[in-house]
């Protein structure tokens, strides 16, 4: 009902597997949610297809399909991907200015430019990092990835998560220069809201222990690095926010962002929850 009254259109919920009603000009149908069905997802071709197949059925070879799901435009699932090699398909108003931020990020942004990246692993931020690095003026590193960075530097990292096959990968990357790592993080004797807790410098983190959050010192200088920025992306949290005891450095992200003088994107799911 209240999205008819947005639309100024009725507006009608249609569960899958049913006929499609009768439509006139400037009626919208809502489908039920097709994620309930498994075959959405589905890794084999053929299933999602079928399930594509009954979906363009419904509308007809003539109609046209329009996204604007930027969050899932990479998925290759049925009514993403499939959908579309079957009808026109078009990028909808909302994954056009997606796009276009991020061909300023890409392009020629408004400098000094930097990123903040966060996360567990390396790994997983590794695509980003190289397609940044040359365009960044710097890139801060938080998160649980900052500790392969530290022990690329020779350091110690008690249980931290690292990644050791990507230890030399991540020395070749701070040979850039360009990289500013924690100086100071939050450890503690286990990975719990109520775990014992100190803050040490990245060289004094003892067997036993991991860092779950930047430091305070880190977090000062994270912050003024971005208040000198004029462009900023943030993608990945400083640490494991979700626990009370560990979400001061991705807060403090998150605050210094609304103080940017220019243009500032948070991208990524666990960014967007904190």
């Amino acid at each position: 009902q209240r999205l008819g009254e947005l639309l100024g259109a009725p507006v009608r919920l249609v569960e899958l597997g049913t006929p499609l009603p009768s439509m006139a000009a400037g009626d919208v149908v809502m489908l039920d949610n097709i994620r309930f069905d498994a075959r959405e997802t589905s890794k084999d071709d053929a299933e999602r297809g079928a399930f594509a197949d009954e979906l363009v059925a419904l509308v007809g070879d003539d109609a046209a399909f329009v996204s604007d799901g930027f969050g899932v435009v990479h998925r290759k699932q049925a009514s993403v991907y499939d959908v579309a090699q079957r009808l026109d398909a078009y990028a909808g108003g909302l994954v056009l200015s997606e796009v276009e931020v991020l061909r300023t990020l890409t392009g020629s942004p408004e400098r000094p430019y930097a990123v903040v990246l966060g996360g567990s692993k390396v790994s997983d931020k590794l695509a980003v990092i190289e397609a940044l690095l040359p365009k960044v003026d710097t890139l801060l590193v938080g998160g649980g990835m900052c500790f392969t960075f530290l022990a690329a530097q020779g350091h110690g990292v008690g249980s931290s998560l690292l990644e050791s096959d990507q230890v030399d990968t991540c020395r070749t990357l701070l040979e850039s220069g360009k990289i500013v790592l924690p100086t100071d993080v939050v450890v503690a004797d286990a990975f719990s809201a109520d775990a014992n807790t100190r803050t040490v410098p990245v060289d004094g983190i003892d067997d036993g222990w991991m860092g779950l959050d930047i430091g305070p010192d880190s977090v000062r200088e994270f912050a003024a690095r971005i208040a000198d920025a004029k462009t900023i992306f943030w993608n990945g949290p400083m640490g494991v926010f979700e626990l009370a005891p560990f979400a001061a450095g991705t807060r403090a992200v998150a605050e210094a962002l609304t103080a940017v003088d220019g243009l500032s994107v948070v991208g990524g799911g666990d960014s967007a929850a904190a």
